[in-house]
């Protein structure tokens, strides 16, 4: 019998952090991703292939087809559609930093819901009918109620880069609804992705000053950084820090793949977090990264931050119930595997000497 064909499933923004984290999962589950990325949040490798996704061909002795394209050029979202035919796509491109999209709200809605609009579009035209998409626990704003399941209100957000998931949520909700025989789309809210994989070839490489605890106090650790700002040690938590529920990027790669299989259901539209279900202070992580990487992280603590919150962590069984999907990796594998990535790849992908500021 001659090897059924393997699903093309497009990937956007497959060479950021979660998205190659993705590809590799999809390729070990048997599919053959087609990634496209603009490297606004991918470092570039040779053969201007992202790094992270040169790696992942390294790693699995494989190649993976890779555009440079970004979703605000329909024209070359259209080439790429008429090319090939794809039985899923999973939509993670975006600009995705909170504190950016307070200062630049325009600029978020103009790129992420543009983005998505056009992705949708070319997908209708082109009768791809399944979407996964990648949004965020900032789409409940501040918690009403904890553990947060997938029933808590929406669209109280507290910055610009939640409200376009939000957004982008109920365009993709319209379109389900509008096309209820064919179009079925599963909405994924993350929690908060840390670690790498344990090859220590790919993780999280932040541009700039990272805007995420962990990459930050890995900086810290490494010699990159001076000190970790704690912002605000006077919430109602177990140590007056803030609370988050952090997931290792392997088990929410692991989501997605979990995700595909659903659509095969004509599930229509379904919305699953993808957490722990358990919170972690500031100064736990703090902690957990002294004793990953042996070594003391020197903090200060700063007035709290606009847009923050003081708890924010999932309930998650639903996603155990209908995805058959559990996050697997504890607190202590999840610091172990970042700091793995940090040693090996001190300043991230780039070859450049590691600076301190």
């Amino acid at each position: 019998m001659g090897e059924r064909m393997a699903e093309k499933v497009l990937v956007t923004g497959g060479g950021g952090y979660i998205g190659s984290h993705c590809v590799l999962e999809l390729i070990e589950a048997g599919y053959e991703p087609v990634v496209i990325d603009n490297f606004s949040n991918a470092q570039r490798g040779e053969g201007d292939v992202p790094e992270s996704i040169r790696r992942v061909e390294k790693l699995l002795d494989t190649s993976i087809e890779f555009h440079e394209l970004d979703l605000l050029d329909q024209p070359g979202l259209e080439k790429l559609f008429k090319k090939h035919s794809f039985s899923a796509v999973i939509h993670f491109a975006g600009l995705k930093a909170v504190g950016e999209s307070v200062a630049q709200p325009l600029r978020y809605y103009r790129v992420n819901l543009t983005a998505s609009m056009n992705l949708l579009e070319v997908m209708q035209a082109h009768r791809v009918h399944n979407l996964v998409f990648s949004s965020s626990a900032t789409v409940y704003g501040d918690p009403q109620h904890l553990p947060i399941d997938e029933q808590h209100p929406v669209g109280g957000c507290t910055n610009p880069y939640g409200q376009t998931k939000f957004f982008i949520e109920e365009m993709i909700k319209d379109h389900c609804k509008a096309e209820k025989q064919d179009f079925n789309a599963v909405l994924l809210r993350y929690f908060n992705p840390i670690g790498a994989h344990s090859s220590g070839q790919i993780g999280e490489d932040p541009q700039g000053i990272p805007n995420n605890l962990l990459p930050y106090v890995a900086q810290v650790a490494i010699g990159r950084r001076k000190c970790l700002s704690v912002f605000g040690n006077d919430y109602g938590t177990i140590d007056g820090t803030g609370v988050r529920d952090y997931i290792h990027v392997v088990d929410l790669a692991k989501g997605h793949i979990a995700a595909l299989k659903k659509l095969k259901d004509n599930c229509s539209c379904q919305v699953y977090n993808l957490g722990t279900g358990t919170g972690y202070s500031v100064l736990q992580m703090v902690k957990a990264m002294e004793k990953a990487s042996g070594r003391e992280i020197a903090y200060k603590i700063c007035p709290r931050r606009e847009g923050d919150i003081a708890s924010c962590y999932a309930d998650p069984r639903l996603a155990e119930k209908e995805l058959g999907w559990k996050a697997q990796f504890d607190l202590e594998r999840m610091c172990e595997d970042l700091w793995r990535w940090q040693s090996m790849n001190p300043s991230g992908f780039s070859a450049a000497p590691a600076v301190c500021h």
